[in-house]
């Protein structure tokens, strides 16, 4: 029989701060309901390789559930589901509310990979390559020995649009970069880990065979182009109007005897996209308007026309006020908003423990992870939520039964990281972080608890409905 607890583990009890895992609360039918989530959302992540596909993705689910282009409203009314798609690479969509205010969650789609050069083709050795220039954070000596797929599009100079997804099926063909073979790798490895892969070494190997015609200098590279032109028509000149991503040709899988992981490219923040649009699709006729901002150039600083910090978001939120006739100050609607940045933060991994505050760090199934600020060295270029916008959160936490989690992404002074927070916050209206945590950011294959996902999407989904 187990002994009675005391006084002070009974105060305890009611005054601590429990973690504890999340799962204890997720079993039986509601451990079916997160794997089913999840399996829906493994779909999705792995047609989503880029932003343009996540962006599509979610305007062809977003259609099939009765959303339509805000263009075709003259009027709004509460109830009406409109959206905006912005230069293939921004989705904006809201169910409008009975109140004049908003409700916003944003989230942004693109993820680090590696982009083409404007002149990318090139050849040495008896190999054709493919020069790039890395996208967003990354630890470059990740991104070598590793299969690779070609995403994205190629305007001809005829003016046909050509579109790639090279790579991902077991039929096609990948792409790579070769890393130096270890056994000769001893001066490689005294580097520094910045230095072991430098930027211009992230090549991707494209070919090997060359054309029988002496009178051709660079063998390889002429076959490659002349793959591409018959195949594709395209040449050589049309990489200056491209769009070519190179990305993990890895599928989402299960992790773990107990399949309660997934390992994936693109966790940061496609998980967070996909928990958004659930969410905003589940929305019918919410007290204060409802809006899902999906953007893109976070991981380069949310600056350019199709980022958080662009005039995109408000002139839709001003188009929602204007088409419902609001006679009240948009400025004084937007102050009297509230929103959430739906974005991923760091994990506790155990084989690097010296990097985290160990009282402050989330760790994977414990729930989705609430931080009231983000940036580095002093909180700076982060929100900062107020006490009392954070008390909001959690006491919607708490109301709806959600298992959640705070910390930071790090140690003081250890690192840090930005999210789209502060450019809603730059609005007026109040904002906070929430989303899943995940081991391995930013690298080609990253890992997230089910559990966290899930509790994300019964997070924005309850802050919807508020």
């Amino acid at each position: 029989m187990a002994a009675e607890k005391t006084e002070n583990q009974k105060f305890l009890e009611n005054v601590g701060l429990p973690r504890k895992s999340g799962w204890n609360n997720y079993q039986g039918a509601k451990r079916k309901q997160v794997d089913e989530f999840s399996e829906e959302y493994m779909d999705f992540l792995g047609k989503a390789k880029t932003e343009r596909e996540c962006a599509e993705l979610i305007v062809k689910s977003l259609k099939s559930s009765g959303f339509k282009p805000i263009e075709d409203f003259k009027t709004l009314k509460p109830g009406d589901k409109v959206y905006k798609y912005f230069r293939n690479k921004v989705v904006l969509a809201s169910v409008i509310g009975s109140s004049p205010s908003f409700h916003l969650i944003g989230n942004h789609m693109d993820c680090p990979r590696l982009d083409l050069k404007p002149h990318p083709i090139s050849e040495a050795s008896n190999l054709s390559f493919l020069r790039t220039h890395y996208y967003g954070g990354i630890k470059k000596y990740q991104w070598v020995n590793v299969p690779l797929a070609m995403h994205g599009v190629v305007y001809t100079k005829s003016n046909k649009k050509i579109e790639f997804a090279l790579g991902e099926d077991d039929k096609d063909p990948c792409f790579m970069v070769s890393d130096l073979l270890v056994h000769l790798a001893k001066k490689q490895l005294e580097k520094k880990a910045e230095d072991v892969i430098e930027g211009e070494q992230l090549s991707i190997i494209a070919g090997n065979i060359p054309v029988d015609d002496p009178s051709i200098e660079q063998k390889v590279k002429f076959m490659v182009l002349k793959h591409l032109y018959e195949k594709y028509g395209i040449c050589e000149e049309d990489f200056s109007a491209a769009e070519i991503e190179f990305v993990p040709a890895v599928k989402p899988r299960d992790v773990g005897f107990d399949r309660s992981m997934i390992a994936a490219y693109g966790h940061d923040d496609r998980s967070c996209s996909f928990a958004l649009l659930k969410s905003i699709q589940q929305v019918e006729k919410p007290a204060y308007t409802a809006v899902a901002g999906f953007f893109d150039k976070e991981e380069i600083g949310s600056i350019g026309d199709t980022s958080a910090s662009s005039f995109v978001l408000r002139n839709f939120l001003e188009e929602l006020s204007k088409k419902r006739g609001e006679t009240q100050e948009f400025t004084q609607i937007i102050e009297n908003s509230d929103s959430i940045s739906a974005d991923v933060t760091s994990g506790m991994n155990p084989n690097f423990t010296d990097e985290f505050d160990p009282e402050n760090v989330s760790l994977l199934g414990n729930g989705v992870s609430v931080e009231k600020y983000g940036g580095q060295r002093g909180k700076a270029m982060s929100n900062d939520a107020s006490a009392e916008y954070f008390q909001k959160i959690r006491q919607l936490l708490d109301k709806n039964k959600i298992a959640w989690q705070t910390g930071e992404i790090s140690k003081v002074d250890v690192g840090g990281g930005g999210t789209i927070a502060m450019f809603l916050s730059n609005l007026g209206m109040n904002s906070i972080d929430a989303g899943p945590c995940v081991l391995g950011m930013h690298a080609p294959v990253e890992l997230i608890s089910k559990l966290d996902l899930y509790c994300a999407h019964l997070l924005y989904n309850a802050f919807f409905k508020e």
